[in-house]
């Protein structure tokens, strides 16, 4: 037919699309309206850069590495603190320890913050599991984040306080 316009693609096929086109415009005017009416709306791009996977305690302070052998662990005037779960802490645990299981992904609860306020303490010893990282440190480094002052953690957790046991090689029974 002379002066026909003919399409590349059946006219069926361009009415799909046309319709397909105006649906996704029709739901992106409904999503973005919607959006747009609420007190705290999604920002279309980020105003500032975070992390996806992994969120992390907004206050973090420093703590200072204490060794395992430092005298300030057995003092009264130290604080004791575990970090890792209850069952690693039922096993085993430094006398006078407490308790508090660091989670990575939330915050420590705040009780347990008043609590180790509230004891005075001149120095506040924290021990993970001495992996990497260690929930020690972490846990020490949110704990001064949230106020606490003189905050230690130490260098290679529970695994660096456990008594060692003899040695076939040190003339100990195995």
């Amino acid at each position: 037919m002379p002066g026909s316009m003919e399409y590349p693609l059946p006219r069926a096929m361009w009415i799909a699309v046309r319709d397909a086109a105006l649906v996704t415009a029709g739901c992106a005017v409904v999503a973005f309206g919607t959006n747009a009416l609420r007190s705290m709306g999604i920002p279309v791009v980020a105003r500032e850069p975070y992390q996806i996977l992994v969120p992390c305690p907004d206050e973090v302070g420093e703590s200072i590495e204490m060794a395992a052998d430092d005298a300030r662990l057995r003092s009264s005037g130290t604080l004791l603190i575990d970090a890792r779960d209850t069952a690693d802490y039922a096993a085993w645990h430094l006398e006078r320890a407490r308790s508090v299981p660091y989670d990575f992904l939330d915050p420590v609860n705040e009780k347990a913050v008043q609590e180790i306020a509230s004891t005075g303490a001149s120095v506040v010893a924290v021990y993970g599991d001495g992996a990497e990282p260690d929930s020690g440190r972490e846990l020490a480094r949110e704990i001064a984040g949230k106020g606490i002052r003189n905050v230690h953690h130490v260098v290679g957790g529970a695994p660096a306080l456990q008594p060692k046991a003899p040695d076939a090689a040190d003339g100990g029974t195995p």
